[in-house]
Protein backbone atom coordinates (compact mmCIF):
# COMPACT_ATOMS: atom_id res chain seq x y z
CA UNK A 1 0.00 0.00 0.00
CA UNK A 2 1.31 3.42 -0.95
CA UNK A 3 2.09 5.83 1.82
CA UNK A 4 2.97 9.50 1.72
CA UNK A 5 6.01 11.23 3.06
CA UNK A 6 9.48 10.46 4.20
CA UNK A 7 10.39 6.84 4.50
CA UNK A 8 7.27 5.81 2.66
CA UNK A 9 6.77 2.58 0.85
CA UNK A 10 4.96 2.19 -2.40
CA UNK A 11 3.08 -0.61 -4.03
CA UNK A 12 5.32 -3.57 -4.54
CA UNK A 13 7.68 -2.58 -1.74
CA UNK A 14 9.26 -5.27 0.38
CA UNK A 15 9.77 -5.77 4.08
CA UNK A 16 12.60 -4.71 6.33
CA UNK A 17 15.15 -6.83 4.47
CA UNK A 18 14.49 -5.12 1.17
CA UNK A 19 14.35 -1.72 2.86
CA UNK A 20 17.92 -1.84 4.15
CA UNK A 21 19.12 -3.20 0.81
CA UNK A 22 17.44 -0.27 -0.94
CA UNK A 23 19.02 2.19 1.49
CA UNK A 24 22.42 0.60 0.88
CA UNK A 25 21.83 0.89 -2.86
CA UNK A 26 21.01 4.58 -2.54
CA UNK A 27 24.25 5.11 -0.59
CA UNK A 28 26.14 3.72 -3.58
CA UNK A 29 24.40 5.96 -6.14
CA UNK A 30 25.95 9.29 -4.93
CA UNK A 31 29.42 7.76 -5.11
CA UNK A 32 28.74 6.56 -8.66
CA UNK A 33 27.52 10.01 -9.67
CA UNK A 34 30.45 11.69 -7.93
CA UNK A 35 32.82 9.73 -10.16
CA UNK A 36 30.68 10.58 -13.17
CA UNK A 37 30.87 14.30 -12.38
CA UNK A 38 34.67 14.30 -12.26
CA UNK A 39 35.18 12.09 -15.33
CA UNK A 40 32.66 14.05 -17.38
CA UNK A 41 34.25 17.38 -16.44
CA UNK A 42 37.62 16.12 -17.69
CA UNK A 43 36.31 15.13 -21.15
CA UNK A 44 34.24 18.32 -21.41
CA UNK A 45 37.41 20.31 -20.85
CA UNK A 46 38.99 18.30 -23.66
CA UNK A 47 36.25 19.53 -26.02
CA UNK A 48 33.87 16.58 -26.41
CA UNK A 49 30.50 17.53 -27.92
CA UNK A 50 27.98 17.75 -25.09
CA UNK A 51 24.97 16.27 -26.87
CA UNK A 52 26.97 13.53 -28.61
CA UNK A 53 28.40 12.54 -25.24
CA UNK A 54 24.88 12.22 -23.79
CA UNK A 55 23.66 10.30 -26.86
CA UNK A 56 26.45 7.74 -26.57
CA UNK A 57 25.80 7.39 -22.85
CA UNK A 58 22.09 6.72 -23.33
CA UNK A 59 22.57 4.30 -26.24
CA UNK A 60 25.04 2.23 -24.21
CA UNK A 61 22.66 2.14 -21.25
CA UNK A 62 19.76 1.10 -23.51
CA UNK A 63 21.84 -1.70 -25.08
CA UNK A 64 22.34 -3.13 -21.57
CA UNK A 65 18.89 -2.53 -20.08
CA UNK A 66 16.78 -3.71 -23.05
CA UNK A 67 18.01 -7.36 -23.25
CA UNK A 68 18.21 -7.59 -19.46
CA UNK A 69 14.59 -6.47 -19.12
CA UNK A 70 13.43 -8.74 -21.96
CA UNK A 71 14.85 -11.95 -20.52
CA UNK A 72 14.60 -11.23 -16.80
CA UNK A 73 11.03 -9.87 -16.74
CA UNK A 74 9.60 -11.56 -19.82
CA UNK A 75 6.89 -13.42 -17.91
CA UNK A 76 6.02 -10.65 -15.47
CA UNK A 77 5.58 -7.56 -17.64
CA UNK A 78 2.04 -6.09 -17.72
CA UNK A 79 0.57 -5.47 -21.18
CA UNK A 80 1.54 -2.19 -22.82
CA UNK A 81 -1.19 0.39 -23.28
CA UNK A 82 -1.29 3.78 -24.98
CA UNK A 83 -1.34 5.50 -21.59
CA UNK A 84 1.76 3.61 -20.46
CA UNK A 85 3.63 4.55 -23.64
CA UNK A 86 2.82 8.22 -23.05
CA UNK A 87 4.05 7.91 -19.46
CA UNK A 88 7.25 6.18 -20.64
CA UNK A 89 7.82 9.06 -23.05
CA UNK A 90 7.59 11.70 -20.33
CA UNK A 91 9.75 9.68 -17.95
CA UNK A 92 12.36 9.46 -20.72
CA UNK A 93 12.00 13.16 -21.53
CA UNK A 94 12.56 14.30 -17.95
CA UNK A 95 14.73 11.52 -16.54
CA UNK A 96 17.04 11.03 -19.53
CA UNK A 97 16.98 13.99 -21.94
CA UNK A 98 16.38 16.90 -19.56
CA UNK A 99 18.29 15.37 -16.69
CA UNK A 100 21.42 14.31 -18.60
CA UNK A 101 21.70 17.14 -21.12
CA UNK A 102 21.06 20.01 -18.73
CA UNK A 103 23.54 18.58 -16.27
CA UNK A 104 26.30 18.22 -18.88
CA UNK A 105 25.75 21.78 -20.12
CA UNK A 106 25.71 23.09 -16.56
CA UNK A 107 28.83 21.16 -15.64
CA UNK A 108 30.59 22.63 -18.69
CA UNK A 109 30.40 26.12 -17.20
CA UNK A 110 30.76 25.31 -13.50
CA UNK A 111 32.61 22.45 -11.80
CA UNK A 112 31.70 19.19 -10.01
CA UNK A 113 31.71 20.85 -6.58
CA UNK A 114 29.34 23.63 -7.61
CA UNK A 115 27.12 21.34 -9.67
CA UNK A 116 26.72 18.84 -6.85
CA UNK A 117 26.01 21.62 -4.33
CA UNK A 118 22.63 22.11 -6.01
CA UNK A 119 21.69 18.42 -5.84
CA UNK A 120 20.00 18.79 -2.40
CA UNK A 121 17.26 20.81 -4.14
CA UNK A 122 16.04 17.55 -5.70
CA UNK A 123 14.15 16.42 -2.55
CA UNK A 124 12.39 19.77 -2.28
CA UNK A 125 11.44 19.84 -5.95
CA UNK A 126 10.31 16.21 -5.65
CA UNK A 127 8.14 17.22 -2.72
CA UNK A 128 6.60 20.03 -4.79
CA UNK A 129 5.84 17.71 -7.71
CA UNK A 130 4.50 15.05 -5.33
CA UNK A 131 2.27 17.71 -3.79
CA UNK A 132 0.94 18.69 -7.20
CA UNK A 133 0.35 15.05 -8.14
CA UNK A 134 -1.41 14.28 -4.84
CA UNK A 135 1.30 11.97 -3.48
CA UNK A 136 2.12 14.45 -0.69
CA UNK A 137 -0.29 16.61 1.33
CA UNK A 138 0.32 19.78 3.36
CA UNK A 139 -1.75 20.91 6.33
CA UNK A 140 -0.89 24.57 7.02
CA UNK A 141 -2.78 24.41 10.31
CA UNK A 142 -0.07 22.18 11.78
CA UNK A 143 3.60 22.89 12.49
CA UNK A 144 4.64 20.03 10.20
CA UNK A 145 2.88 21.53 7.19
CA UNK A 146 4.33 24.98 7.86
CA UNK A 147 7.80 23.43 8.21
CA UNK A 148 7.49 21.83 4.77
CA UNK A 149 6.58 25.15 3.17
CA UNK A 150 9.26 27.12 5.03
CA UNK A 151 11.90 24.52 4.22
CA UNK A 152 10.95 24.63 0.56
CA UNK A 153 11.28 28.42 0.47
CA UNK A 154 14.67 28.31 2.24
CA UNK A 155 15.97 25.65 -0.13
CA UNK A 156 14.85 27.49 -3.26
CA UNK A 157 16.35 30.71 -1.86
CA UNK A 158 19.69 28.95 -1.55
CA UNK A 159 19.51 27.85 -5.17
CA UNK A 160 18.73 31.42 -6.28
CA UNK A 161 21.61 32.74 -4.18
CA UNK A 162 24.00 30.42 -5.99
CA UNK A 163 22.81 31.81 -9.32
CA UNK A 164 23.12 35.51 -8.50
CA UNK A 165 26.18 35.46 -6.20
CA UNK A 166 29.51 33.87 -7.11
CA UNK A 167 31.78 35.36 -4.47
CA UNK A 168 35.49 34.91 -3.78
CA UNK A 169 37.36 31.62 -3.69
CA UNK A 170 37.39 30.10 -0.20
CA UNK A 171 39.33 26.90 -0.90
CA UNK A 172 41.74 26.70 -3.85
CA UNK A 173 43.70 29.19 -5.93
CA UNK A 174 42.12 29.42 -9.36
CA UNK A 175 39.16 28.02 -11.26
CA UNK A 176 40.49 25.06 -13.19
CA UNK A 177 37.01 23.77 -13.94
CA UNK A 178 35.93 26.68 -16.12
CA UNK A 179 38.08 25.92 -19.11
CA UNK A 180 37.03 26.22 -22.72
CA UNK A 181 34.60 23.49 -23.73
CA UNK A 182 32.63 22.66 -26.83
CA UNK A 183 29.63 24.99 -27.02
CA UNK A 184 27.70 23.26 -29.80
CA UNK A 185 24.83 22.42 -27.49
CA UNK A 186 24.71 25.59 -25.43
CA UNK A 187 25.97 28.35 -27.71
CA UNK A 188 22.45 29.48 -28.58
CA UNK A 189 21.51 29.57 -24.91
CA UNK A 190 24.48 31.81 -24.14
CA UNK A 191 23.63 34.18 -26.98
CA UNK A 192 20.02 34.30 -25.84
CA UNK A 193 20.93 35.15 -22.23
CA UNK A 194 23.55 37.83 -22.91
CA UNK A 195 20.93 40.56 -23.25
CA UNK A 196 19.75 40.04 -19.64
CA UNK A 197 23.28 40.16 -18.25
CA UNK A 198 23.84 36.48 -17.42
CA UNK A 199 27.33 35.12 -17.97
CA UNK A 200 28.35 31.54 -18.75
CA UNK A 201 28.70 30.60 -15.09
CA UNK A 202 25.15 31.77 -14.35
CA UNK A 203 23.92 29.80 -17.34
CA UNK A 204 25.66 26.75 -15.92
CA UNK A 205 23.95 27.14 -12.54
CA UNK A 206 20.55 27.63 -14.22
CA UNK A 207 21.08 24.45 -16.25
CA UNK A 208 22.01 22.51 -13.09
CA UNK A 209 18.80 23.74 -11.44
CA UNK A 210 16.93 22.59 -14.56
CA UNK A 211 18.63 19.22 -14.19
CA UNK A 212 17.43 19.01 -10.57
CA UNK A 213 13.87 19.89 -11.63
CA UNK A 214 13.98 17.20 -14.32
CA UNK A 215 15.26 14.60 -11.85
CA UNK A 216 12.53 15.52 -9.37
CA UNK A 217 9.82 15.23 -12.04
CA UNK A 218 11.31 11.88 -13.08
CA UNK A 219 11.14 10.49 -9.53
CA UNK A 220 7.58 11.69 -8.91
CA UNK A 221 6.20 10.42 -12.23
CA UNK A 222 8.12 7.15 -11.92
CA UNK A 223 6.72 6.47 -8.44
CA UNK A 224 3.17 6.76 -9.78
CA UNK A 225 4.03 4.70 -12.86
CA UNK A 226 5.51 1.86 -10.77
CA UNK A 227 2.06 1.23 -9.32
CA UNK A 228 0.74 0.42 -12.81
CA UNK A 229 3.94 -1.09 -14.20
CA UNK A 230 5.91 -2.67 -11.31
CA UNK A 231 8.61 -4.35 -13.44
CA UNK A 232 11.36 -1.85 -12.65
CA UNK A 233 14.01 -2.99 -15.16
CA UNK A 234 11.54 -2.86 -18.04
CA UNK A 235 10.32 0.56 -16.93
CA UNK A 236 13.90 1.86 -16.89
CA UNK A 237 14.56 0.31 -20.31
CA UNK A 238 11.48 1.96 -21.82
CA UNK A 239 12.55 5.26 -20.30
CA UNK A 240 15.93 4.96 -22.01
CA UNK A 241 14.31 3.84 -25.27
CA UNK A 242 12.42 7.12 -25.58
CA UNK A 243 15.17 9.20 -23.97
CA UNK A 244 17.96 7.82 -26.16
CA UNK A 245 15.81 8.20 -29.27
CA UNK A 246 15.12 11.85 -28.49
CA UNK A 247 18.78 12.46 -27.67
CA UNK A 248 19.96 10.97 -30.97
CA UNK A 249 17.48 13.10 -32.94
CA UNK A 250 18.61 16.25 -31.09
CA UNK A 251 22.29 15.40 -31.59
CA UNK A 252 21.85 14.88 -35.34
CA UNK A 253 20.45 18.38 -35.72
CA UNK A 254 22.76 20.08 -33.21
CA UNK A 255 26.13 18.52 -34.07
CA UNK A 256 28.00 20.43 -36.78
CA UNK A 257 30.43 17.88 -38.16
CA UNK A 258 30.86 14.12 -38.41
CA UNK A 259 34.04 14.51 -36.38
CA UNK A 260 31.88 15.35 -33.35
CA UNK A 261 30.96 11.65 -33.24
CA UNK A 262 34.59 10.47 -33.21
CA UNK A 263 35.84 9.93 -29.67
CA UNK A 264 39.35 9.83 -28.30
CA UNK A 265 40.39 6.80 -26.16
CA UNK A 266 39.92 8.75 -22.91
CA UNK A 267 36.48 9.90 -24.09
CA UNK A 268 35.51 6.32 -24.93
CA UNK A 269 36.36 5.24 -21.38
CA UNK A 270 34.31 8.14 -19.99
CA UNK A 271 31.33 7.25 -22.18
CA UNK A 272 31.54 3.60 -21.10
CA UNK A 273 31.54 4.60 -17.43
CA UNK A 274 28.66 7.01 -18.04
CA UNK A 275 26.59 4.45 -19.94
CA UNK A 276 27.29 1.29 -17.95
CA UNK A 277 27.83 2.52 -14.39
CA UNK A 278 26.23 5.99 -14.12
CA UNK A 279 23.21 5.09 -16.28
CA UNK A 280 22.38 1.37 -16.49
CA UNK A 281 23.53 0.47 -12.96
CA UNK A 282 22.64 3.71 -11.16
CA UNK A 283 19.23 4.17 -12.80
CA UNK A 284 18.41 0.51 -12.29
CA UNK A 285 19.15 0.96 -8.59
CA UNK A 286 17.12 4.17 -8.42
CA UNK A 287 14.07 2.58 -10.04
CA UNK A 288 14.19 -0.51 -7.81
CA UNK A 289 14.72 1.58 -4.67
CA UNK A 290 11.93 3.97 -5.69
CA UNK A 291 9.51 1.04 -5.66
CA UNK A 292 10.52 0.20 -2.09
CA UNK A 293 11.29 3.56 -0.45
CA UNK A 294 9.22 6.07 -2.42
CA UNK A 295 10.28 9.22 -4.31
CA UNK A 296 10.83 11.52 -1.32
CA UNK A 297 13.21 9.14 0.44
CA UNK A 298 15.09 8.48 -2.80
CA UNK A 299 15.50 12.21 -3.40
CA UNK A 300 16.82 12.77 0.12
CA UNK A 301 19.85 10.63 -0.64
CA UNK A 302 20.92 13.27 -3.18
CA UNK A 303 22.00 15.39 -0.19
CA UNK A 304 25.05 13.11 -0.03
CA UNK A 305 26.07 14.16 -3.54
CA UNK A 306 27.91 17.39 -2.65
CA UNK A 307 30.29 15.62 -0.27
CA UNK A 308 31.10 12.89 -2.79
CA UNK A 309 31.60 15.19 -5.78
CA UNK A 310 33.44 17.92 -3.88
CA UNK A 311 35.88 15.45 -2.36
CA UNK A 312 36.62 13.79 -5.70
CA UNK A 313 36.91 17.07 -7.62
CA UNK A 314 39.24 18.61 -5.03
CA UNK A 315 41.43 15.50 -5.13
CA UNK A 316 41.52 14.86 -8.88
CA UNK A 317 40.77 18.25 -10.45
CA UNK A 318 41.89 20.76 -7.82
CA UNK A 319 38.72 22.81 -8.31
CA UNK A 320 38.16 25.59 -5.75
CA UNK A 321 35.17 26.23 -3.53
CA UNK A 322 33.42 29.63 -3.77
CA UNK A 323 31.72 31.62 -1.03
CA UNK A 324 28.47 31.70 -3.02
CA UNK A 325 28.50 27.92 -3.19
CA UNK A 326 29.01 27.62 0.57
CA UNK A 327 26.28 30.14 1.49
CA UNK A 328 23.79 28.80 -1.05
CA UNK A 329 24.58 25.21 -0.09
CA UNK A 330 24.02 26.05 3.58
CA UNK A 331 20.56 27.41 2.79
CA UNK A 332 19.79 24.35 0.67
CA UNK A 333 20.86 21.89 3.37
CA UNK A 334 18.96 23.85 6.05
CA UNK A 335 15.82 23.87 3.93
CA UNK A 336 16.25 20.19 3.17
CA UNK A 337 16.34 19.23 6.83
CA UNK A 338 13.42 21.49 7.72
CA UNK A 339 11.34 19.65 5.09
CA UNK A 340 12.68 16.33 6.37
CA UNK A 341 11.70 17.21 9.94
CA UNK A 342 8.21 18.22 8.84
CA UNK A 343 7.75 15.00 6.88
CA UNK A 344 9.01 12.89 9.79
CA UNK A 345 6.68 14.56 12.31
CA UNK A 346 3.77 14.30 9.91
CA UNK A 347 4.38 10.58 9.43
CA UNK A 348 4.50 10.08 13.18
CA UNK A 349 1.18 11.90 13.57
CA UNK A 350 -0.42 9.92 10.74
CA UNK A 351 0.83 6.65 12.19
CA UNK A 352 -0.72 7.54 15.53
CA UNK A 353 -4.07 8.35 13.89
CA UNK A 354 -4.06 5.07 11.96
CA UNK A 355 -3.23 3.07 15.09
CA UNK A 356 -5.97 4.83 17.05
CA UNK A 357 -8.55 4.25 14.32
CA UNK A 358 -7.61 0.56 14.25
CA UNK A 359 -8.30 0.35 18.00
CA UNK A 360 -11.69 2.00 17.67
CA UNK A 361 -12.84 -0.02 14.65
CA UNK A 362 -11.68 -3.43 15.92
CA UNK A 363 -11.66 -3.40 19.74
CA UNK A 364 -11.32 -7.16 20.13
CA UNK A 365 -7.98 -7.58 18.36
CA UNK A 366 -5.00 -6.81 20.59
CA UNK A 367 -6.56 -3.54 21.71
CA UNK A 368 -4.73 -3.09 24.88
CA UNK A 369 -1.25 -3.03 23.40
CA UNK A 370 -2.08 -1.07 20.24
CA UNK A 371 -4.25 1.53 21.94
CA UNK A 372 -1.70 2.15 24.62
CA UNK A 373 0.91 2.87 21.90
CA UNK A 374 -1.52 5.17 20.10
CA UNK A 375 -2.24 7.13 23.28
CA UNK A 376 1.49 7.41 24.06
Amino acid sequence: MAENGLGSSVVGGGGGGETWKAQLGMLIVPMIHGGYHVITKVVLNDGVNQIVYCAYRDLIALSILAPLAYFHEKQRRPPITKGLLISFFFVGLFGVVGNHLLFVIGLSYTNPSYASALEPTVPVFTFLFSLIMGIEKVNLLRYEGVAKVVGTVVCVSGAILMVVYHGPVVIGNSETGLQHVSQDASGMLIDGLKFIGLDQFSLGVICIIGHCLSMAAYLAIQAQLLKKYPTNISLTAYSYFFGAGLMVIISIFMSNEITDWILMPSEILAVLYAGIVASALAYGLITWCNKILGPIMIALFSSLQPACSTSLSLIFLGTPLYLGSILGGTFIIAGLYIVTWGSYKENQANAGVIAFESCVSDPLLQEKTVCQKAQD
